[in-house]
């Protein structure tokens, strides 16, 4: 259905350009005819009626004939000058209603006289030269590159497909406009018929360039549909289908006009013609806006949005036929750009690769992505600019009119630029985030991969304030603002700041020197004060703290004081244990150095431990038994899962050799005297028991040493 859609829409335009140049240009029989029954003029009435027609002359003898009433009328105001103006280019347009079939008359007189009383080749016949030979080389073109592509085993991805629709119709256009440059026409009729070839062409481009954007929406192989300001495919296919006919109907109507003017037509003439052909388009914009596809809106809210949408393009077509040409690029451009700009963003990334891992591919997707939209706008200003010189009224060809214009142009690209290059600038901050987050087993890297997380966040918002601010003031200068008493105000009431907030510049410049001195990275444990957790994040003046049972503490830098960072290189962990008296310290040493070598061949705790658990030796004696120390060397952060198994496997250990863990006992007896007797003795003992351990203990740092 497309495909007999686009070739009949196609058939269709080419026979109505084939119908309009006969119609305008059919100056075969008639003009001949009519020529042979006329006598021709004399040559200086035939100079006169030239010099007549050439628009300069009449624009000369027009401000002649109103240079006295100028004379003596009092100078005018700005409004009043502009209701005049729009007055006299309403009335010339009222005036020209009968004079149009005449005027497209001389025209074709004063072409048939270039051709040599019609002897020479048809318009038409030139016209479908130039066709025949641009259709072909795009047939070519497109043959080549489609078999090129079908010989790769792959299908053509996105960017490919976009290149076989849009390339061939770039080869169409060199061969045509070749093909017309080598034609031979006379001046007059090539200053004619030159728009209408160019017309053409820019339509077929445009259009070409439209369904390579919306022909992922449209197959289903580009962006997901849940995301947010991303069309679906009906939409997407009914605004091609709608956009097409628009572009072309825009083309023409600018031909024609453009076309007229090659011919020397009166300006009220030219001005009516594109008055109509602009109602044409009109109807077009209000059709597509009735028939658009929205399904999120009520019927209230849908009708009120249409009325006032299809207002808007009333006054635009208004502001078009009084003839001021800049108010109404001005809205054209406010009505397109913004939904524009976020149909380019989705469709522009949907041929992206967003995974993208490296330089060259991050810098493309910027390029392609921010690039574009830059490229939309800085074409949107500068047709601004073009039409503001040559149809700017004189009310604002001014010179305050003049600097507010290209201030606010200068300000549009200067705020597109420094988007592109603060979105490259992120890009390129968030790649080496993303290389930061990957696992390492290299402890060097992660130590580097953590200062990383710590200090790009800082380094993105500091560029952030850097960019907006340097924006801002060139904006300002490009507006005519005078930056430089701006600069030392704002440095004058920078110093007042500084002495009103000394806290705040405290913080800031505390939080610079611990950022210097690499005291704490994201992600690390430490302790300053009552304050303790792990570091999530920084900003200029804080930092974010998240302690181990969840609360998070934001601590102003100025406030850390001395950090005590629990995370750097390595952590010593050191328990106690306490024994019976009767038990073995060397076995248990043995025991122990075991439990040690068990650790190691755990394949989970092996990578987490330094130095594995080790007894150190007996610490103290206490009242039921000897304690001992134990110490080990694991990395930061997994000593407590490390101690945890260890001390498992150790109660484990002593359960099977038969060493016992030091508990209270007490021994009641029957009556008082055995009971001192008792206590006694067990006084006696323990007493003894202590000597003996002493002892032991003494004789064996003895022998060591």
């Amino acid at each position: 259905m497309s495909i007999v859609f686009r070739h009949g829409y196609r058939g269709l335009v080419h026979a109505s350009i084939l119908l309009f140049f006969q119609f305008v240009f059919g100056l075969v029989t008639p003009l001949a005819a009519q020529e042979a029954a006329t006598q021709a003029p004399t040559a200086k009435v035939q100079q006169f009626i030239e010099l007549l027609d050439d628009p300069d002359v009449r624009q000369w003898l027009a401000a002649k004939q109103t240079t006295a009433t100028a004379a003596v009328m009092p100078p005018a105001g700005h409004a009043s000058r502009l209701v005049a103006g729009i007055r006299r280019h309403l009335s010339g347009m009222r005036q020209a209603v009968p004079r149009v079939v005449p005027e497209w008359i001389a025209a074709r007189e004063r072409i048939a006289h270039e051709l040599k009383n019609g002897v020479t080749r048809p318009i038409v016949w030139g016209l479908s030269l130039v066709l025949i030979v641009g259709y072909a080389a795009e047939f070519l073109t497109r043959y080549a590159l489609r078999r090129s592509a079908r010989r790769r085993a792959a299908e053509p991805g996105l960017g490919l497909a976009a290149f076989i629709r849009i390339a061939p119709l770039v080869v169409f256009a060199i061969a045509a406009v070749a093909t017309f440059a080598h034609t031979g026409w006379p001046s007059r009729l090539e200053a004619a018929v030159a728009p209408l070839v160019i017309a053409w062409i820019g339509a077929r481009l445009v259009s070409a360039v439209a369904w390579a954007a919306m022909e992922p929406r449209y197959t289903g192989s580009g962006a997901p549909e849940d995301r947010a300001g991303a069309p679906g495919p009906k939409v997407v296919l009914f605004w091609y289908r709608r956009s097409v006919p628009f572009i072309y109907a825009m083309a023409f109507t600018w031909a024609v006009v453009d076309m007229m003017q090659a011919l020397a037509l009166p300006a009220d003439v030219r001005d009516l013609t594109a008055a109509v052909l602009g109602l044409v388009v009109l109807g077009m914009a209000i059709d597509a806006v009735v028939r658009r596809p929205v399904v999120e809106l009520t019927v209230g809210r849908r009708i009120t949005r249409n009325s006032l949408i299809i207002a808007l393009l009333a006054l635009l077509w208004l502001l078009w036929a009084a003839g001021l040409k800049v108010l109404f690029w001005v809205g054209v451009f406010a009505l397109i750009l913004p939904p524009l700009l976020r149909f380019t963003t989705v469709a522009t990334r949907s041929m992206l690769d967003t995974k993208a891992a490296d330089y060259i591919p991050m810098t493309r997707n910027v390029l392609i992505d921010r690039g574009i939209r830059l490229l939309i706008v800085a074409l949107a200003a500068a047709w601004l600019a073009i039409v503001f010189q040559l149809h700017g009224s004189p009310v604002i060809q001014g010179d305050v009119a003049k600097h507010i214009f290209r201030g606010v142009l200068a300000a549009v690209i200067i705020l597109l630029v420094a988007d592109f290059v603060w979105q490259l600038t992120k890009e390129f901050i968030d790649l080496h985030l993303k290389w930061a987050t990957m696992e390492s087993m290299d402890s060097a890297q992660l130590a580097r991969n953590m200062r990383v997380r710590t200090l790009l966040p800082i380094l993105r918002n500091f560029l952030a304030a850097v960019v907006a601010v340097t924006t801002g003031i060139t904006v300002l200068s490009a507006l005519g603002v005078h930056v430089g008493p701006l600069i030392a105000g704002a440095g004058v009431f920078g110093v007042a700041i500084g002495f009103g907030s000394q806290t705040l510049v405290k913080d800031v410049i505390s939080g610079i020197f611990y950022m210097m001195d690499d005291a704490f990275r994201v992600g690390e444990y430490i302790q300053s004060g009552s304050y303790m957790g792990t570091v999530e994040s920084f900003s200029i003046r804080s930092v974010r703290l998240r302690h181990h049972r969840g609360p998070v503490f934001t601590v102003p830098f100025g406030s850390l004081g001395a950090v005590q960072n629990m995370s750097r290189d390595w952590v010593i962990d050191k328990f106690t244990i306490n024994v019976a008296y009767d038990s073995d310290v060397a076995k248990v040493k043995k025991v122990v150095k075991g439990v040690g070598a068990t650790l190691l061949e755990d394949p989970e705790l092996a990578p987490l431990i330094i130095e594995t658990v080790k007894m150190k030796g007996v610490e103290q004696f206490g009242d039921y038994g000897i304690t001992l120390g134990f110490a080990m060397t694991t990395k930061p952060g997994h000593q407590t899962q490390v101690r945890r198994r260890a001390q498992a496997l150790i109660k484990d250990a002593f359960k099977t050799y038969g060493i016992h863990f030091a508990s209270p006992t007490v021994q009641v007896a029957g009556d008082e005297a055995q009971s001192s007797m008792a206590a006694a003795a067990m006084t006696r003992d323990t007493i003894a028991k202590k000597n003996a351990a002493l002892a032991a203990q003494q004789g064996g740092e003895a022998a060591a040493e």
